[in-house]
């Protein structure tokens, strides 16, 4: 069934598959609008950066965070849910990441952000944040961009990692990101709906996964990527996932292939390897998959193609959005559909 364009196309009538093949086309025109913006003098003397968000558009925060750990002229920390944390003062850059601009838990740290005297940078499409921003007169980078916010990921993403390089706050990553869109479109060739199962590895791990909990892990590079194929399971496929992190796995995670049986043998472990980090990281999971393969659970390693770590922070993401997509599929589920977030959201609003 997954060779059956029209199939594919009646089981995603909002057109899901389309934000997830534009994805380098995001990047680089969220770059570009980036490394253009005009910020207000003074934006750039903070010690440290927090982004609130949740969701979808923390996402692109937890991506910048991990990337930018070793390069970035000053911390770079996400926080999701209502407070910011009490270090928060005027030496802070707090950006709120929203797309709708009315999630009510960034509204709130937001909000407690400028009481504390912060910085402030809204990205978003509007809403009440961009209200606030305008309050506040704080700067707003505008996302326009019409999806589902897990589908403009590479807006939310990539315009927080310009700002911060426009800002002075992280290196100038012009050339990396050109080279990851070029990297995100030769993946594509190769996994596009267009490709028959028999070559298409996006479509072939799909079937793998079809009926098992997927568990994703990753490095200190890619575990924010492995946190994304979660959601992106959660939200496009409808399934169950766990994410997780090496090495700290092999500190606790490792001993819980025994119990239950039946989530044990019903898992499936996928790690996300990228030649960007530590060597010791890809020698742990080489000993740690044979543990997980002599306890029954079957494992896949997806090895990140890219030349630069943005690169391959990148196509790992680009490759997980097609695998979710094609999961969504067999599972016979509308991967835009949100019903039990809009009737969460309905329920907080009588309260």
């Amino acid at each position: 069934m997954l060779d059956d364009l029209e199939l594919l196309a009646a089981l995603d009538p909002q057109g899901m598959y389309d934000h997830i093949a534009a994805l380098p086309r995001q990047c680089s025109d969220a770059w570009k609008r980036g490394m253009s913006t005009q910020f207000p003098e003074g934006m750039e003397d903070v010690r440290a950066v927090l982004i609130v968000g949740m969701g979808g558009s923390a996402i692109g925060g937890d991506l910048a965070a991990s990337l930018l750990k070793g390069s970035g002229k000053v911390p770079v920390m996400v926080e999701r849910g209502y407070d910011v944390p009490a270090w928060v003062d005027s030496n802070t850059l707090v950006i709120g990441s929203s797309y709708s601009g009315n999630t009510e838990e960034t509204l709130s740290a937001f909000s407690q952000a400028h009481r504390k005297g912060a910085k402030l940078l809204a990205i978003t499409t509007g809403g009440k944040l961009k209200e606030l921003a305008d309050r506040f007169g704080a700067p707003v980078v505008k996302i326009d961009y019409k999806s589902p916010p897990r589908g403009a990921l590479g807006y939310s993403f990539s315009l927080i990692l310009a700002s911060l390089a426009k800002l002075g706050l992280a290196p100038d990553l012009s050339r990396e990101m050109a080279d990851a869109v070029e990297t995100m479109d030769d993946l594509q060739r190769n996994i596009r709906r267009e490709v028959p199962e028999d070559r298409n590895p996006a479509k072939q791990l799909a079937r793998r996964v079809f009926g098992r909990m997927p568990m994703v892990m990753g490095g200190p590079l890619l575990a924010a990527v492995a946190r994304r194929w979660k959601g992106q399971f959660n939200e496009n496929s409808k399934t169950w996932a766990q994410f997780d992190e090496l090495p700290e796995w092999d500190h606790n995670g490792i001993l819980g292939l025994k119990h239950p049986k039946s989530s044990v043998e019903n898992s499936f472990v996928i790690y996300l390897k990228a030649a960007a980090e530590p060597d010791r990281v890809g020698l742990r999971w080489e000993i740690s998959r044979g543990i997980i393969e002599s306890a029954g659970v079957q494992t896949y390693t997806f090895d990140a193609p890219g030349s630069s770590a943005l690169a391959q922070m990148l196509s790992a993401v680009h490759f997980g959005d097609f695998v979710s997509f094609y999961l969504a599929a067999l599972n016979g589920v509308n991967p835009t559909e949100m019903a039990a977030i809009e009737n969460l959201k309905r329920e907080l609003a009588k309260r």
